[in-house]
């Protein structure tokens, strides 16, 4: 036995849709997520995280789902072994109580490919070319890795791989947590903000889970008013996976998965003529692990 000390810590992921842009939960600066370690005196992984989510944010949890559980070596950078067991919270916006509210696209901004592509296409791949060309050996496989995990020459860009993405840009020396070490010469940096500790890399797994169970659950309702129009709901989607989707095929794989049905009224706030308001079919909100939202086939980039 190495005799390295071994911690352990909880983290959760709370996400919101706060004025149209999909949010996460944070403290401090740098920021950081709410997070504690398990006590005596909590009966389970979950109690624990509900209880330092409110005591440190005044929040009180509905949705919470475990995510992964981190224990990987050095990647704190003091020489021990970390473990954090982090969890995945979906609610609806007010004030956090203690905290703040950040877009979570300021932290990963290259998962956002809804109009703008132009960080990806003329800031990130050249500088991940240059570093799949520092190593002559590795070339050929560094080169598939990227164009497969960043969509790149001809290769179709999976939303889901946000922590794929996150954990090349750090073996490439291209964000601020890899180690200098890592960094070429000549490397710089990529757009995004840090986060405390390893949290930007927890982060990235909460937003890969979240993108993969919209395809499968309507885990949009948690992050939903009672009441919405389709086009609110389109957005909450489009939010979410960071990209645009068909209007039409949309409002049709809503239609054909029975998922919302009118309320009777209308909203005249559109700039326009009053749209439909509706809810979430109640036995689909009993059936939740059941039904799913689909995406439907994305728009060119």
């Amino acid at each position: 036995m190495s005799g390295q000390a071994v911690t352990a810590e909880l983290l959760a992921v709370i996400v919101a849709l706060v004025d149209g842009r999909p949010s996460v939960l944070t403290l401090g600066e740098p920021p950081r997520l709410p997070s504690g370690p398990l006590l005596p005196s909590h009966r389970s992984l979950q109690a624990a995280t509900r209880a330092w989510v409110e005591e440190q944010t005044g929040r009180s949890l509905g949705y919470l789902e475990q995510l992964y559980t981190f224990a990987d070596l050095d990647r704190e950078g003091d020489g021990g072994r970390p473990m954090s067991v982090s969890y995945l919270g979906l609610t609806t916006p007010g004030s956090p109580g203690i905290g703040g509210w950040r877009d979570w696209y300021s932290f990963l901004p290259w998962e956002d490919t809804r109009t703008d592509t132009r960080l990806l296409t003329d800031v990130i791949a050249p500088r991940l070319w240059q570093w799949v060309d520092a190593d002559t050996g590795e070339r050929a496989e560094r080169r598939r890795r990227v164009q497969i995990t960043f969509g790149l020459s001809g290769e179709t860009w999976q939303p889901e791989l946000v922590l794929q993405r996150y954990e090349l840009l750090y073996e490439s020396g291209l964000v601020p947590e890899s180690p200098d070490s890592w960094r070429g010469a000549d490397a710089e940096l990529v757009p995004g903000d840090r986060m405390a500790g390893d949290h930007r890399r927890v982060l990235a797994t909460g937003l890969a889970r979240l993108r993969a169970k919209i395809g499968y659950r309507p885990v949009v309702f948690e992050l939903m008013s009672p009441a919405f129009t389709l086009r609110q709901l389109q957005d909450c989607v489009e939010a979410l996976a960071g990209r645009a989707v068909h209007t039409q095929n949309f409002r049709r794989l809503i239609e054909q998965q029975d998922l919302v049905e009118e309320t009777g009224e209308v909203h005249a706030g559109t700039g326009g003529r009053p749209a439909r308001l509706y809810r979430f079919r109640r036995q689909v909100l009993h059936e939740r692990h059941v039904a799913g939202t689909t995406l439907p086939t994305t728009r060119s980039r």
